[in-house]
């Protein structure tokens, strides 16, 4: 699959004939939305890992220099906590040409929390961008150490990647949200970064 996927993606119209549905974030989306939403709630699903396996040559590297940011990887009894946004289906036109770079829409159950630090407790079904090892961009696994050099070395349009790893990691924190491979690489990187 290319690098670009918004063709792709304007196949895939699950939510097409609904006012609105939700939509998961576990990467920027937690702490930097830049679109139209009418309900924002935290959120968590199941059996996915948030990892820094998916090249980003667009918004937080180059295509001569990529980046590192987040995707989902199949992981059985795990939990991977973010933020839920209950869109219109008129928002994807942009959320398809800001994930274009090896994301791609599926389908996914979300479990809504009733509080910032609550017990999930609703389940909806809802939106995911997800980038695969199918993808292009994709970078896949590394050992952290490699992962958080690359990360301090690169830079894009949207900023320095690390900018990206720590506003997630202080996000993730601020919502009293656990994850070991965000926070491990976290300290890594101002360990270099010192």
């Amino acid at each position: 699959m290319s690098f670009d996927t918004r063709e792709h993606n304007s196949q895939r119209r699950y939510f097409d004939q609904c006012d609105s549905f939700w939509l998961f974030g576990y990467g920027s989306l937690i702490w930097k939305a830049g679109f139209a939403y009418l309900e924002r709630r935290p959120a968590s699903i199941f059996n996915w890992s948030r990892r820094f396996w998916h090249g980003s040559h667009d918004h937080r590297g180059t295509v001569q220099s990529p980046g590192r940011v987040v995707t989902l990887i199949k992981d059985e009894g795990a939990r991977c906590d973010g933020m839920a946004y209950r869109i219109t289906p008129a928002v994807l036109a942009d959320l398809d040409i800001r994930e274009k770079n090896g994301y791609l829409r599926e389908l996914i159950p979300i479990y809504l929390s009733s509080q910032l630090s609550g017990a999930p407790s609703t389940q909806v079904s809802g939106l995911v961008y997800i980038a695969t090892a199918d993808s292009e961009a994709y970078l896949g696994e590394a050992p952290l150490l490699a992962i958080a050099q690359q990360i301090v070395q690169a830079k894009g349009p949207s900023g320095e990647n690390r900018d990206y790893l720590l506003n997630l990691d202080n996000a993730l924190r601020q919502l009293g949200m656990q994850d070991e491979h965000v926070s491990q690489l976290a300290a890594h990187v101002q360990q270099i970064s010192e």
